[in-house]
């Protein structure tokens, strides 16, 4: 496995790949891979002939209260994972050959990166898409590798490829949980023991919400009062939001039919995590 730090250095690395008429495939990560990661990337392995990874904190979607310096980083058990998973190239660039001074391009997807994480997190979309864009544009990947749970962030890029004309197919991988439910997140490391068990608080309400749906509710609003009030009787944690929304344009729901996106984010302790779930909405007989 090859290690580039500058955009050229992974550029003559692709492009020997595709000379040799490998597709290529992205998986785009900001690094303290877990399992999660490692699925995106055996994933690309599987269906790509040569797999980069890249891992870069990206300054541009953090808001100025959040962790960008605290963010998690292990560069060399980042590389350990993406080797055994089988990544071809880390690209690993420091941010100044990302955003270079006098850098000032950005892109807006404008609407479905304002609600949800984005009305917490004002700008968060923005840098995301500006980010990934500048990735796909170095990269030129045939395909590109992003997990279910970040669920938003999916329905945001998927809208910038399609408005931008990327010449890229888009792939989500399902979220991978650990044994008690809670999703794969680099953030976990940010638990104390008691918050880490009281995190399971949003799988265990995402499974509620399926459970309330397959019994027949089909009220929105009144579903997601119930994913709300059961997450509020969880001490440790402080409830972002809940969505029972449409899994394309994001937009609430008010009755339920077809499949429909739950999705949730909360705070336990001082750490901030999300989880969704798609569910099928079973026809009335």
């Amino acid at each position: 496995m090859e290690l580039a730090a500058t955009v050229q250095g992974v550029r003559q690395l692709v492009g020997d790949a595709r000379a040799r008429g490998l597709s290529i495939g992205l998986v785009p990560t900001m690094g303290f891979l877990h399992e999660g990661h490692a699925e995106l990337i055996r994933r690309a392995r599987a269906d790509c002939g040569f797999v980069v990874v890249t891992i870069f904190v990206n300054p541009l979607q953090f808001g100025p209260r959040e962790d960008l310096e605290s963010y998690p980083r292990d560069l060399a058990r980042d590389l350990q994972v993406a080797a055994v998973a089988g990544a071809d190239v880390v690209f690993y660039p420091a941010v100044e050959e990302m955003y270079p001074p006098g850098f000032g391009t950005h892109v807006d997807v404008h609407g479905l990166g304002t609600v949800l994480c984005g009305a917490s997190r004002p700008g968060h979309f923005g840098g995301v898409a500006t980010v990934v864009a500048k990735l796909f544009n170095i990269v030129l990947p045939d395909r590109a590798y992003f997990g279910q749970k970040d669920y938003q962030q999916t329905v945001v890029l998927r809208r910038m490829v399609r408005d931008l004309a990327f010449d890229i197919e888009m792939v989500t991988v399902p979220t991978v949980r650990h044994e008690d439910g809670l999703a794969m997140s680099s953030r976990n490391a940010y638990l104390a023991t008691a918050e880490r068990r009281a995190a399971t608080v949003l799988h265990d309400s995402l499974e509620m919400a399926r459970h309330r749906i397959l019994a027949g509710e089909r009220d929105g609003a009144a579903l997601a009062a119930a994913i709300r009030e059961r997450m509020e009787g969880e001490p440790l944690a402080r409830v972002d939001y809940v969505a029972v929304a449409d899994p394309d344009t994001l937009a609430p729901v008010t009755r339920l039919e077809g499949t429909v996106l739950v999705a949730l984010a909360a705070f336990v302790g001082r750490t901030r995590l999300i989880d969704n779930a798609l569910i099928d909405v079973p026809a009335r007989g």
